[in-house]
């Protein structure tokens, strides 16, 4: 088995896939994905988020919806609006977002080398989200949520993919969001070759996004081996969608805290207790981090830099050296109270996509107390915690843009 292999996608047909494409299942909330597929009978949402085909207050994780989701998803089937590629193909995804861009390989990537840990995490799974995953790969016989992954650049796969790019793509679309979505398919055997050869002297892929996706599918395949008797390790189950993009090209935001109350402090009592770790400054404009180790705080319609004591930054630890680590265990656990992040409900994270005038607005709704702008984790850092089979505190990441769900799929033969 190679680490990765080319498949052939379930795709939209000809001139449907601005009909088809969709935002991932775990970004829109379900009024969200109800308002985002009125009058798009074709968006992928039908599929990745059922529910809003039946009628509110239904439980988005009923077996009624599931059992939706295969109607939804057979009718586009049948209706010749989602079809199958002939043969077995990589294909080049191009994301434009303002000016960044990146280029990434959807391939099928090995469960095999997932479970060894060739394919590295760097984040815990809670069980409830896998179930789902399962049952709606169970349902579909399909994964229809790639699973975001990276590696370090390689020259080879570069020069492939410029090779692709300075031909006329297949789909070439820009999203409701303003992110520009190009495909390529990769079906030459030489190319395929190339590709493939080239992933499997690599040491190792890492997830970026979609933990409780890859979970899944090492679930599914687990079931699957479990009760075929004539398993192969040949068959598309043992392989899981996804889209895999060089580390150089990657881009990750800030992701960052805002907490309802604190902790029966004051403004005036809670200010001196920070400069035991950090040294704090007021300041006239917005406090975004310029660098690892520097926060902004917004409290009582002011923001601060804060800049950790260095003395406390654990160089060799590579959890305990990220940046949300150094605030939570030098402030949101010792002062505010918060020492499960996970569960705690006096905590919530805002992703850097919304900016920080997002953090001040939901401190001088009166909705939150205090703010917290974190520097965004780097991929050498991410790599580094995988690499040291650690997981990262929650929240950590958030990777923009976005893969579009619906582009391509992976049916389970």
């Amino acid at each position: 088995m190679t680490l990765i292999r080319p498949f052939t996608g379930l795709r939209p047909a000809t001139g449907r896939a601005d009909d088809v494409a969709a935002p991932p299942y775990d970004v829109l909330n379900t009024e969200e994905a109800r308002i985002r597929a009125k009058g798009r009978p074709w968006s992928f949402l039908h599929i990745s988020r059922p529910e809003i085909d039946l009628p509110p207050g239904t439980d988005q994780f009923a077996a009624e919806v599931y059992a939706k989701g295969k109607e939804n998803f057979d009718h586009m089937l049948a209706e010749g609006v989602l079809v199958r590629d002939e043969k077995p193909s990589y294909y080049f995804y191009r994301l434009i977002m303002g000016g960044h861009t990146q280029t990434g390989l959807v391939a099928a990537a090995s469960v095999a080398d997932y479970d060894s840990n060739r394919i590295r995490k760097h984040e815990f799974t809670r069980p409830d989200k896998e179930d789902d995953r399962v049952r709606q790969v169970d349902t579909l016989n399909a994964q229809t949520g790639p699973v975001f992954l990276t590696y370090r650049h390689s020259d080879v796969i570069d020069q492939m993919a410029s090779k692709y790019l300075a031909s006329n793509p297949d789909v070439d679309i820009t999203a409701d969001d303003n992110v520009q979505h190009t495909l390529w398919p990769v079906s030459e055997d030489n190319d395929i070759k190339i590709i493939t050869d080239t992933f499997d002297v690599m040491d190792c892929l890492y997830i970026a996004d979609g933990h409780h996706r890859s979970a899944a599918a090492s679930r599914v395949a687990a079931s699957r081996i479990e009760t075929s008797a004539n398993h192969s390790g040949d068959e598309s189950y043992n392989y899981f969608l996804s889209v895999i993009f060089p580390d150089n090209q990657m881009q990750i935001l800030d992701y960052n805290r805002v907490i309802k109350d604190l902790n029966g402090l004051s403004p005036e009592t809670f200010l001196p207790k920070l400069t035991q770790a950090f040294s704090v400054k007021p300041v006239s404009e917005e406090a975004k981090p310029g660098k690892a180790g520097e926060f902004g705080m917004y409290l009582a319609g002011q923001w601060y830099k804060l800049t950790i004591n260095k003395d406390l930054i654990p160089e060799n630890d590579p959890v305990g050296r990220l940046d949300i680590s150094l605030l939570a265990n030098n402030l949101i656990d010792p002062i505010l109270g918060i020492s499960d992040p996970r569960r705690d409900k006096r905590i919530d994270f805002v992703g850097g996509i919304r900016g920080l005038k997002e953090l001040a607005r939901r401190v001088d709704s009166g909705e939150m107390a205090v703010a917290f702008a974190i520097y965004a984790t780097s991929m050498h850092d991410l790599m580094a915690v995988a690499d040291a089979n650690e997981v990262m505190p929650p929240k950590s990441t958030w990777f923009e843009p976005k893969l579009a769900d619906g582009l391509v799929s992976h049916v389970l033969d």
